[in-house]
């Protein structure tokens, strides 16, 4: 079978397309044909390489995709071949305490596919039941390889950690990215007023057709006073954070008293400061998240379904023209999500 791999980390140059030796389901696996793939900028940064994750190279990158079961193990009762399915991108133990509470995210051995271990970029992969979830049948294959981490990673912000409740402001940062393209959706299926940023007219053009009820640019200076004006003064209850230091400053002064600050990236920086007289004096949360358990997993699927979220495709490649795919990523893509599909 055909497969994506690096044998050493840099630019997009590093990626090539190999033969490798198709996969066999153990009793408690399924074996599934991929059909489509997104990117997501972990696969950037894990191609560059991260100071403190050391990966075994060569590597297989892609967290997200969606395919076919072709065969099942022994012991798999309630998957079939020819069952469509979207791919669940977290792996744990299945035996700890967190495990067994249904908040696998927080598993000490808790992963990433493409990132901690071999990814899905490649035409077979085999995986536990525990892996994979029923492709909504509102999506088409590019939207279902842009649905997985995103939305996980954007229902967990909100839903779990920020905990959104109906009539809260909400203020999405980077509204045209996958994560936030989600989370206009979400905080508009949880009844936020949506209070979104774009850096382009486009991207712009985007958070209002997904639901956002105002739309700001970031690239503006001061843009928390915008924030501000649209709220009465108060700022915005929660702040669903990802862009990083370009942007952190402002989204702490966009903050109400009272106010949740959620993040769970740093695309422009990892360094953002604090006032902390505001933070204690104001009661302010700042709160980390990464992924999503696997009932969070379903829960998106199933907003999928009902079409509450609807991934946003950017563009489509091939995945022969994966360096092309990094490239457009990296430097030249418009809005949401850029998908693999086709040999």
């Amino acid at each position: 079978m055909k497969g994506i791999q690096f044998s050493s980390h840099g630019l997009s140059s590093v990626l090539e397309i190999t033969d490798m030796e198709k996969p066999i389901p153990e009793k408690d696996q399924v074996l599934i044909q991929i059909q489509s793939s997104s990117l997501n900028h972990l696969d950037l940064w894990i191609r560059r390489g991260l100071p403190g994750l050391e990966i075994p190279l060569p590597h297989i990158p892609g967290s997200d995709g969606a395919g076919v079961i072709v065969e099942v193990g022994s012991e798999v009762a309630d998957w079939n071949p020819g069952d469509e399915v979207v791919i669940q991108p977290g792996t744990f133990c299945g035996d700890c305490p967190q495990c067994n509470s249904g908040r696998e995210d927080l598993c000490p051995s808790y992963g990433i596919l493409g990132e901690t271990e071999a990814g899905v970029q490649r035409e077979f992969i085999c995986l536990p039941v525990s892996g994979i979830g029923p492709k909504p049948k509102t999506l088409s294959w590019a939207e279902a390889a842009a649905l997985p981490l995103a939305s996980l990673t954007s229902w967990n912000m909100l839903k779990n950690r920020a905990r959104l409740q109906p009539g809260e402001a909400l203020l999405v940062l980077g509204a045209g990215s996958g994560v936030g393209s989600m989370a206009v959706q979400m905080g508009r299926h949880l009844g936020a007023k949506v209070i979104a940023t774009g850096g382009t007219e486009e991207k712009r053009k985007l958070a209002f057709s997904l639901g956002a009820d105002e739309v700001l640019d970031h690239h503006q200076p001061g843009f928390s006073k915008q924030v501000k004006a649209l709220t009465n003064g108060q700022g915005a209850d929660v702040v669903f954070e990802h862009v990083g230091e370009a942007t952190w400053e402002e989204s702490m002064k966009s903050l109400a008293s009272s106010g949740r600050i959620v993040t769970c990236g740093a695309t422009t920086g990892v360094n953002g400061t604090v006032n902390l007289r505001h933070l204690f004096y104001k009661r302010q949360t700042i709160l980390g998240s990464t992924m999503g358990s696997v009932s969070d997993f379903y829960e998106c699927l199933h907003l999928a379904e009902q079409k509450v979220l609807t991934p946003v495709v950017d563009q489509v490649f091939s995945f022969n023209d994966i360096q092309q795919a990094h490239d457009y990523l990296e430097f030249d893509h418009s809005f949401g999500k850029v998908v693999l599909e086709g040999w």
